[in-house]
């Protein structure tokens, strides 16, 4: 097959791909499995790791071959095998679809694209994923990524959407692990009830805040008309700057306030700002939901 005849080949499967499907498996494709992977010892066929034996290791537990070769006593590990249950919920309420420029992404577009290479991640991994609620329960394979990305990519109309979402913590099996991404601007009541539901079914997670980076600044002065995604909400001013102080304070209880509710129910929080690499994003949510994964098994 000559070089125009397979580039064209991948550009006609590459097509097939929903736009969303595409960018999320080139952000995916940008971490690596062997540096940044959910490896763990534990219940497996596969060797994992040597390590030096420790005190309560059996005897049965030493490999004395590898052992003959030292003066020291080692251990050979076997990758942890069993897999593990992921669920996602991304907020697509009206206020996800709010952009500042046009070089920042909306909040939605971003949190899909982190939501579908985290799922296209873990599902290289062999753990199923899935979708809150009843939309999509969990299933391992590219099936269930493909079901997914066509889910989220399905932006309704700002016009008709809530103004702000909830999350939804019906459908998650218990002791799963779970991702929430939203602005989190709306009602804290919601949050805190999906958390404590959750907490209570051994469900372990995180919690990711989108924002746009106007939202973090407050770069409004004169006057200004703030107003809603979904329109419900209108407020005009004359001296915008006259209100930054206090946006600023509140912004900062909203953030504080999320995190004190992860802490309360074991889960993690991290604030993600769309004017930096998507990336960033992924990467903080591929380690958190490790470390969940790890608290999860019963380790400290």
């Amino acid at each position: 097959m000559t070089s125009a005849i397979l580039r064209q080949h991948a550009e006609g499967e590459a097509a097939k791909l929903p736009p969303l499907l595409a960018r999320a498996e080139h952000l995916a494709g940008t971490v690596l499995l062997g540096e940044h992977g959910r490896r763990r010892a534990g219940l497996g066929d596969d060797f994992w790791q040597y390590r030096p034996a420790q005190i309560g290791d059996g005897a049965r537990m030493i490999d004395w071959r590898r052992s003959a070769k030292s003066d020291a006593q080692f251990v050979r590990e076997r990758e942890w095998q069993i897999a593990q249950t992921v669920m996602f919920w991304v907020d697509n309420a009206a206020s996800m679809q709010f952009s500042s420029g046009k070089n920042h992404p909306t909040k939605g577009d971003r949190a899909q694209l982190v939501a579908m290479a985290t799922a296209i991640l873990l599902q290289r991994g062999g753990e199923r994923i899935g979708l809150t609620g009843s939309a999509l329960p969990p299933q391992r394979g590219e099936a269930q990524v493909l079901r997914m990305s066509e889910f989220l990519a399905q932006t309704p109309d700002t016009d008709s959407a809530a103004d702000f979402g909830a999350p939804v913590a019906s459908g998650i099996p218990a002791h799963a692990r779970t991702v929430f991404i939203s602005d989190f601007m709306g009602d804290l009541a919601p949050v805190q009830a999906a958390l404590t539901q959750s907490a209570d079914h051994g469900v372990r997670g995180v919690l990711l805040q989108v924002l746009d980076p106007a939202e973090e600044a407050f770069p409004f002065s004169g006057r200004t008309i703030f107003e809603s995604m979904g329109k419900t909400i209108r407020h005009e001013t004359l001296k915008a700057a006259d209100l930054k102080e206090r946006y600023l304070q509140r912004l900062a209880g909203r953030k504080a306030a999320l995190s004190a509710l992860c802490d309360l129910a074991g889960w993690q929080y991290h604030c993600h700002h769309t004017d930096k690499s998507a990336q960033s994003a992924l990467l903080w949510i591929y380690r958190a939901l490790d470390q969940a994964a790890f608290h999860g098994r019963g380790f400290a």
